[in-house]
């Protein structure tokens, strides 16, 4: 399959006008390929060659303008349209198109609870081939008229409202879009169960598979309400209206990414269906979810990028504004310390890899749609939203909406790229923006701000800031001294604004008072830096950490840690000591859950010696224990459900949570609901408490899609040579028979430190089967290929050298040598942190 080449876009873009997709869908056609006639009616500007993107499982004809094209046209996912005359024409394409079990273009899932079948498209970011033919680049907007034929018990979901053929039953026609992309293009078809309401003039609906409709009906207020209440927020924010003609949600099975900004059909995961408790932090997660793809419908549906290179475009403004938004409008008002604590250190370690690149890389750095595709990352995610944010700190929220809005207005239902956002926001602000954006989003990496605190004159105090990077930053100073009658928590004295310029050197400010006993930087988390803290500031928060008022405060503080055992400047020790002495006072369950999860994913398995793992475990465990007990009066349900989880990851005595299971219960709650039984299963089978007799019945007891992939997942835990053989095999071994989602749960439960003498030689045939994977089934199962079945338990040097080797030897995909590239980075950091942990 060829990829689209930059160069390529632009030759295509400078001769076509692409006026209008007619897609004719037809998926009664059996379990193997669905049927696709596509017209295309499109302007030559001049006379030349160009070509359209399709890739079929049979192609049955082409025609241009009524003539059959020559039988050799159609090559590597192509179609030659060669001599072109200047003027209008119509290409049409009949063909059988694939089924897909990986995520890409039309994926077909039978769910095991009931036998239905659910299918559902994913065009982004250059998968609309598999679909339907297409000049599939971004800058060639169309309308799309799109009609479906389907089983007739099946309801049909597209971009425009679908409605029923009475004449002709299992029929459904979308009404016509506005011009949108090739990539935004969606259809969902099957016996979705649905909820219908309406709001602002246009139909909203919620749509799900049928096993889960008892759990979509049970949150249906909660999301209609987020909708709603986010839907009326941006029409406050924006001046343009929303540009389509209704808003449907559909929670789909085996989704890749969290979710999709198709125009008026947002396709979202359907875990965001809860059928197991929560916590109020993964329903925040959500709403911020769905805040975040409905500012897609303004950046990215109605202005969209012209090439990959301004991803970020789409991605950092959805990203911020979702998380803006969500506070703004709903209950959820701290989401900046979810997103401070969980989400920012996706930018920050992502920023720190060999893959790092700008917020906005040159175009020339994003050749063709195979690199394009990789830039989906924390950097234009994270990062970038974290970049806005610091924005709208220094530019003012008036001028950069300013600044959004004319942006909207000038190029609604078109294209733009950065010099184009640039211009609108410059013409609504007196400041150098472009001075601006040249340092922040034209660069890569991470600055890092450290302060030192002196003494000044009589009754003042100095601070000192030195600026290691090249970005300017406007941040707050949190000043604390401890209380007097209770030390062992924070006041704020004063938090004033600090502008630290570009370039590398010191920042000096003194401050009226004593020397305070902790100084914050970047309190508020309002500029993207990792920080320090100096000699005295940590010890304050080593006591006290637990006792500054603002959670988002406490939350830059535990980032502050976490860099700095990343970087070898704190032991991963005393990490540990300090979640141990201040979680079980902490009021945010976003940093308790994350706090948690690094302390026993990356501390105790990865950064700390092996040798010292099970007292690392032994403490956690302890301190989950102890919030357990916190919360046994019921008074935080959530903080409870959290503790509950951790236990079971730090177990390691079975005896509890065998108890557990039997009981149904975590004696005084909650009740095991499939999740967490699940959850105890898949540790009670890495302890080797169970074996497939107890796995097989969890598995009739839980018919579902996610009872298969707990199967799974607990299967390849077992601690047998037999299980590991097969889960192998059934990962890597020529069948490929495993979806995208059983392949990422089986791998799950493949590597753990517990089971290091039994996994070590599968190491060894890691990277070549990797490699062969990644060739045979594509960009997705390479990415998982990458992640959850990397060795990352062994943290050995004999593993970064096959990986290095195989790098330098074996020629990876694209799509998998940059997640194997910073998975070995992430892992030679590892062995740096244990190395100076285990001469500490």
């Amino acid at each position: 399959m060829s990829v689209l080449t930059r160069d390529e876009a632009q030759a295509r873009a400078a001769l076509l006008d692409v006026h209008r997709y007619t897609v004719d869908l037809d998926v009664t056609r059996g379990e193997e390929v669905f049927g696709a006639t596509t017209v295309i009616r499109f302007t030559a500007r001049s006379a030349g060659d160009t070509f359209v993107e399709v890739r079929p499982h049979a192609l049955h004809a082409a025609t241009l303008d009524g003539a059959p094209l020559p039988a050799g046209a159609h090559a590597e996912g192509r179609i030659a349209l060669t001599g072109l005359a200047a003027g209008e024409h119509e290409l049409r394409v009949v063909a059988d198109m694939p089924y897909s079990h990986t995520g890409e273009g039309m994926h077909r899932f039978t769910d095991p609870a009931d036998g239905l079948t659910y299918l559902y498209t994913q065009c982004c970011q250059s998968d609309a081939p598999l679909v339907f033919a297409c000049f599939d680049q971004p800058d060639l907007k169309a309308e799309f008229a799109v009609t479906v034929t389907a089983p007739e018990e099946w309801t049909v979901l597209g971009n425009g409202i679908a409605t029923r053929d009475a004449a002709h039953p299992g029929r459904w026609t979308c009404t016509t879009t506005p011009p949108i992309s090739t990539y935004l293009m969606a259809v969902a078809a099957g016996p979705y169960h649905s909820v219908h309401t309406e709001h602002a003039g246009l139909p909203f609906g919620l749509h799900v598979r049928r096993s889960l409709a008892a759990h979509l009906d049970a949150d249906t207020e909660e999301l209609f309400a987020v909708s709603r209440r986010c839907f009326d927020r941006y029409h406050e924010l924006f001046d343009e209206p929303y540009p389509f003609d209704s808003y449907d949600q559909a929670f789909v099975p085996e989704f890749n990414a969290g979710a999709m900004e198709n125009p008026g059909l947002v396709t979202f995961r359907d875990e965001f269906v809860f059928r197991s408790a929560v916590t109020d932090t993964q329903r925040q997660i959500r709403g911020m979810v769905i805040a975040h793809e409905m500012a897609h419908m303004w950046f990215g549906d109605l202005v969209t990028l012209r090439w990959w290179d301004d991803i970020w475009l789409n991605e950092s403004f959805a990203e911020y504004m979702g998380y803006q938004v969500l506070a703004e409008s709903t209950r959820w008002t701290d989401t900046w310390t979810d997103f401070a604590v969980a989400r920012k250190s996706w930018g920050y370690d992502a920023d720190q890899r060999p893959s790092t690149h700008p917020v906005a890389p040159d175009p020339e750095a994003v050749p063709d749609t195979a690199s394009a595709r990789l830039n989906f990352d924390g950097i234009s995610y994270a990062k970038g939203a974290s970049a806005l944010r610091q924005l709208v700190t220094w530019l003012g929220p008036a001028d950069f909406l300013a600044g959004i809005n004319a942006h909207f207005a000038a190029h609604r239902f078109g294209n733009a790229t950065l010099a184009d956002f640039l211009n609108s926001l410059a013409g609504a602000s007196d400041k150098d923006v472009h001075a601006w954006a040249e340092r922040w989003l034209r660069t890569s990496g991470v600055d890092t701000l450290v302060p030192a605190v002196g003494d000044a004159a009589p009754d003042r105090w100095r601070l000192e800031i030195r600026h290691d990077g090249t970005r300017p930053h406007r941040l707050l100073v949190g000043v604390y001294d401890r209380a007097e009658a209770e030390p062992g928590q924070l006041v704020l004295r004063e938090r004033p604004h600090v502008d630290v310029p570009q370039d590398p050197g010191t920042t000096a400010v003194d401050l009226p008072g004593p020397r305070p006993d902790l100084v914050l930087l970047n309190d508020g988390d309002l500029t993207y830096a990792k920080i320090r803290l100096d000699a005295a500031s940590w010890d304050t928060v080593r006591a006290a950490l637990s006792g500054l008022p603002d959670p988002l405060s406490r939350a830059v503080v535990w980032n502050a840690a976490r860099d700095m055992v990343r970087d070898g400047e704190l032991p991963p020790q005393e990490y540990l000591d300090a979640a141990r002495a201040h979680l079980p006072h902490e009021t945010d369950n976003a940093v308790v859950q994350t706090v948690l999860a690094f302390a026993r994913s990356e501390v105790a398995d990865r950064l700390l010696p092996a040798e010292r793992r099970p007292d690392a475990l032994a403490t956690l465990h302890a301190l989950c224990r102890e919030l357990l007990a916190k919360t046994a009066d019921g008074s935080d349900p959530g903080l409870r459900l959290t503790a509950v989880r951790a236990a079971v990851a730090t177990a390691t005595d079975p005896a509890d949570c065998t108890r557990w299971m039997v009981e149904g219960t975590v004696p005084g709650g909650p009740s095991l609901d499939p999740e967490l039984r699940w959850q105890i299963l898949h540790r009670l089978a890495v302890l080797g408490a169970v074996g497939e007799d107890e796995i097989r019945a969890e598995a009739e007891r839980d018919a579902s899609a996610t009872g298969r992939e707990g199967a799974a997942r607990c299967r390849a835990a077992l601690p047998t040579a037999e299980a590991k053989a097969a889960a192998w095999d059934a990962l890597f071994g020529p069948g490929d028979e495993l979806s995208n989602y059983l392949f990422n749960a089986t791998a799950q439960g493949f590597w753990h430190a517990e089971h290091a003498d039994l996994v070590r030689p599968y190491a060894d045939r890691y990277f070549d089967d990797a490699v062969a994977l990644a060739a045979r089934r594509g960009p997705s199962l390479a990415h998982f290929a990458a992640g959850a079945a990397f060795p990352r338990t062994l943290v050995e040097p004999h593993v970064l050298a096959l990986g290095e080797q195989c790098l330098a030897q074996s020629e990876p995909d694209p799509a998998l040598r940059r997640p194997l590239a910073d998975a070995l980075d992430d892992l030679a950091r590892a062995l740096r942190v244990r190395e100076a942990a285990t001469n500490g």
